[in-house]
């Protein structure tokens, strides 16, 4: 009988133990690093072509938001610049006149510097020449003043186009990561806003355990370190999956409330991320474990 009763007891410890070494190192839930995409600007979805779980490749255009006023605004300043260079035209035809006219008299003024050297004209006549001379000169300058101006409106112009070009392009939501669709927050038809969310992406041929360990594990943690990681493979056994530590938090925290046991709970613990490559096993929010 006592026999009996040590084995009994023996059986109990050794179980204990089998138990301790199958347990793991920390525990979490696996997790992405999303992203939301939202609209740039304000108007119409006039379309929006996701649907939630659909994979994106980057680069490919999602949703445009209407663009009718904006177009209309391009258009006005595009006439707009036609009728300034118009203008600037009519500058130009201004100053050739002026520029002639400078050359005719400069011929003049050289026929009678010679003349009144030979004592056939006047001093008042060459100092009326100059006059003239100097009054076109004044006149190039007035116009080529109006020609600046005229130059500067153009620019300003061109730099609204601009404006205008880009936020037309805006009004194009391009997607900017190849990922799965988590959530999608509009519809066609609906009007939108600047900054308003459209979805939400994220790259799951990557995921992240997060998990959390104790100030004792914490020496024994290294970035970049190779890991081996457990997830169910059905209720009884776990498979195994390679992965390597991406981040290790640099301040404590109390346990969160995901962790089963209120002793645990208390604990100041600090949160670890696993990089794990997924074949398409691993879901949002999974629970895992880790061996470190």
């Amino acid at each position: 009988m006592k026999t009996n009763y040590i084995l009994i007891i023996l059986a109990v410890v050794l179980s204990a133990c089998s138990s301790n070494e199958d347990r793991s190192d920390a525990y979490g839930n696996f997790e992405v690093d999303d992203v939301i995409i939202s609209a740039e600007a304000n108007g119409k979805l006039m379309m929006l072509n996701i649907q939630e779980g659909q994979r994106l490749n980057n680069g490919k255009l999602v949703a445009v938001i209407d663009t009718t006023d904006l177009v209309l605004k391009r258009k006005q300043l595009k006439a707009q610049k036609t009728a300034s260079a118009s203008k600037l035209t009519n500058i130009n035809s201004q100053i050739d006149v002026q520029e002639q006219q400078k050359a005719n008299l400069t011929v003049d003024k050289n026929r009678v510097e010679k003349m009144l050297k030979d004592g056939a004209a006047t001093q008042k006549q060459l100092d009326d020449i100059n006059g003239n001379l100097d009054l076109i000169d004044k006149q190039i300058s007035s116009i080529k003043t109006q020609k600046s101006a005229i130059l500067a409106e153009l620019d300003a112009i061109d730099a609204q186009v601009d404006q205008v070009n880009a936020s037309i392009e805006k009004c194009q939501i391009i997607n900017p990561i190849t990922g799965v669709v988590l959530d999608k927050y509009a519809e066609p038809g609906e009007i939108t806003a600047f900054g308003k969310p459209i979805y939400k992406i994220a790259n799951t041929d990557e995921m992240y355990l997060r998990v959390y360990v104790s100030g004792a594990q914490l020496p024994n943690i290294k970035l970049g370190q190779e890991v081996q990681v457990l997830i169910d493979k059905d209720t009884e056994t776990d498979q195994s999956l390679p992965g390597q530590v991406s981040w290790i938090s640099e301040t404590a925290e109390f346990t969160p409330k995901i962790i089963q046991t209120k002793e645990e709970r208390v604990n100041l613990v600090y949160a670890v991320k696993i990089k794990v490559s997924n074949d398409g096993r691993l879901k949002i929010g999974m629970p895992g474990e880790v061996n470190f």
